[in-house]
Order: C-alpha cells, then sequence, then structure tokens
C-alpha cells in the first residue's frame, strides 16, 4: 500500500470512529422513534448533513477514495467535536501539514541532550525518538524505570516498555491511563510516517501480543502532550509524584529530553534525592566489580 493510500484509509478509519461515538442528541439532532438505531453513533449521512457536504462526498472520504480541503476538514473537526490533537491527527493523515520529509535514518542521540542528561544527577531524564524510541537515559533514569542498557537496543522503546515489561508495568498504580496516553502519541507518529517500517512492525508485534494494545489502538485516539503528572510506586523509595516535560531538540525536532522532577519540600522530592543516592551506590559497586 502506498502512503498516500495508507493515510486515506487511516483517514476513513478514524472519521468512522470519531461519528460511532457521537449521539444524535449531543449534536442536536432527533433521534430514531424509540431510541432504537441500527448503527451506534451517527450515520453517515448525518455527518454529511451536519458537515453542509453531499452524503456521497463523506462516504467518499470513508472509503478512502477521496481527499477533503482544508475547509472540509475544519467543518468536519467541528461536527465530530475533535480536540486540537485529533484535529491535527486529521490534519496529518490528510497531507495538510506533511512539509517535513519523512526520514528513516537511524536516530543518534544529539550531543547537547547527551550533555544535559550527564548533567542531570539528580533528576531522571531520557531521550526520546521517533516511534518513542528510547535514544538514551542518565543512571537516575535507569534507576526509576529499568536498566535500559540490558534491553536489546531494537526493543528499546517506551510503548513497548509500557506494555509489555511486567517492571515497568508494576509501576504505575494509574497503568491503564498511562498506557492509553503513550498509545495516542504513538499514533501521532502514525499519522506523520505511516509507511516507516519499524512502526509497523511495532504496531503488529504489540497487537499481537497485547489484547489491550489491540482495543486501544482500533479506538483511533490520539493525544499530544507536552507537561503532565505521573505517579510511580518504586519499590525502592515508594510512591512518588513526579512532573514531566519535554524539550525538543532543535538540532533534530524527532528527538525530544523528557525529565521528571519533584516539587521541593515534598515527600516525592526527598525520596527521589534518596534514589540518586542508591544509583550511585550501585554505580560504585558495578565500578568496583569491573575492576
Amino acid at each position: 500500500m502506498s502512503g498516500s493510500n495508507a493515510h486515506h484509509s487511516e483517514l476513513g478509519a478514524f472519521l468512522k470512529a470519531r461519528r460511532m461515538e457521537l449521539s444524535p442528541a449531543q449534536v442536536g439532532l432527533p433521534d430514531s422513534p424509540g431510541g432504537r438505531r441500527r448503527v451506534k453513533g451517527l450515520r453517515r449521512e448525518e455527518v454529511a448533513l451536519l458537515a453542509s457536504i453531499s452524503p456521497d462526498y463523506y462516504t467518499r472520504l470513508e472509503q478512502g477514495r477521496r481527499q477533503a480541503s482544508e475547509p472540509v476538514l475544519d467543518t468536519l473537526a467541528r461536527v465530530l467535536r475533535l480536540d486540537g490533537s485529533e484535529r491535527a491527527y486529521l490534519f496529518e493523515l490528510s497531507g495538510k501539514d506533511a512539509a517535513r520529509p519523512r526520514r528513516r535514518t537511524t536516530q543518534k542521540v544529539q550531543p547537547l541532550l547527551r550533555r544535559l542528561l550527564d548533567d542531570l544527577a539528580t533528576t531522571p531524564a531520557v531521550v526520546l525518538g521517533r516511534r518513542t524510541d528510547i535514544l538514551a537515559w542518565n543512571p537516575m533514569a535507569a534507576a526509576l524505570f529499568t536498566d535500559f542498557a540490558r534491553i536489546p537496543e531494537n526493543k528499546r522503546n517506551f510503548v513497548r516498555l509500557v506494555f509489555r515489561d511486567p517492571a515497568i508495568r508494576a509501576l504505575y498504580p494509574d497503568w491503564d491511563w498511562v498506557a492509553q496516553t503513550s498509545l495516542a502519541q504513538l499514533r501521532m507518529e502514525a499519522a506523520r510516517d505511516p509507511q516507516d517500517p519499524r512502526l509497523v512492525e511495532l504496531v503488529g508485534e504489540l497487537s499481537l501480543q497485547d489484547p489491550d494494545f489491540r482495543r486501544w489502538w482500533g479506538a483511533h485516539r490520539v493525544a499530544v502532550q507536552g507537561t503532565g503528572t505521573k505517579v510511580l510506586n518504586h519499590p525502592i523509595v515508594g510512591e512518588l509524584t513526579l512532573d514531566w516535560s519535554f524539550l525538543t531538540s532543535t538540532a533534530d525536532p524527532d528527538q525530544q529530553l523528557i525529565t521528571l522532577t519533584a516539587e521541593p519540600g515534598t515527600p516525592s522530592h526527598d525520596r527521589l534525592r534518596i534514589l540518586a543516592s542508591w544509583a550511585a551506590a550501585q554505580t560504585a559497586d558495578q565500578s568496583a566489580a569491573d575492576h
């Protein structure tokens, strides 16, 4: 399947998934007599009516046989009640924000980001690349999450670890939310380059191995987040409430430094310091063993 056809197919699936979540009452349309409907959500004809386009035009969009103009996309985003991330995803799939070339060369962490990692002695930090591949990390990130060095490089992917690594999974008391959020961000990656072979392989692998991934991937949720808060149950220091944020590399916009910090004066802040001491002792012990 060509990249264009893949985008059109995904666009149709996305539109269908979103309209199936809306009821006539939500968009101001009368429901069927007795409240019974043969289809879940809105019908294609109802979406077309609300968007002031012909039913045939909308049907062709869902079937991947027609391209939509930007005004039509704007209207559909409004009709289907899309949020900012979903609207951006809709435009990505329609090729309206496809100026950036698709690069599939092997990513290496940017030197500046590597130096920043090394300077963050008490702050867990990782660098994520395309597909949420883990490109680099500091000792605190290894102490917080897992020893990334033990994981083969071609398997070192954050979404894969969230779904398939029991130790990572056990960290999150709200694992469902974390997993669905990471998957929604991965969907944005799929919109930018649906023919990326490593991304296709990752999605195929997780779809076969994990029923939760398969179900949530089929829901076509998308999200872009720059900051947030995570709660983790760490086996060494206990519960941690950490704020995370992204720093995007100007040299390579596909690389992002993620840091996790705790508010000063909180138990989580103190526990991060304890974790830093524990990580330093582990490093010293390993160095002594190596010599």
